[in-house]
């Protein structure tokens, strides 16, 4: 088992637990429909990526590669980058303040989902 991975699994899984709820009530009547929408896709996203690094942790106990390694901190990074600036779009709306440019982190989060993805993909099948 990759123990960060595992941790930084169950931490991220019990903060979208958390932020989820905050979005279900303490902002639908602050935010706009649209907004509320992003800001759960951060969390609908968070959940996907936690349960991610879950796997990821415990796949490690059978394929200890370094792309496994490298898929956690893709993960993190992804949850990070992605999540974390949908969470920011939405709350900043709130005082009609955008993020601007820095709405470009929301794409490159993306990417570093997909390249989580796929590291585990390369890693399971590097091993013979």
């Amino acid at each position: 088992m990759h123990k960060p991975a595992v941790a930084f699994g169950a931490l991220f899984a019990g903060l979208a637990v958390v932020l989820g709820a905050f979005g279900a009530h303490a902002l639908k009547a602050k935010l706009a429909p649209d907004q509320l929408a992003i800001f759960q896709t951060g969390v609908q996203y968070q959940y996907y990526h936690s349960f991610a690094l879950l796997i990821t942790g415990i796949l490690y106990s059978a394929y200890p590669v370094k792309q496994l390694k490298m898929a956690a901190l893709f993960f993190i990074t992804g949850i990070a980058l992605f999540s974390g600036s949908l969470y920011a779009m939405a709350l900043l709306s709130m005082n009609s303040v955008g993020i601007g440019p820095i709405g470009i982190i929301t794409p490159i989060g993306g990417l570093f989902f997909i390249i989580g993805w796929l590291s585990i993909l390369f890693g399971i099948l590097k091993r013979n």
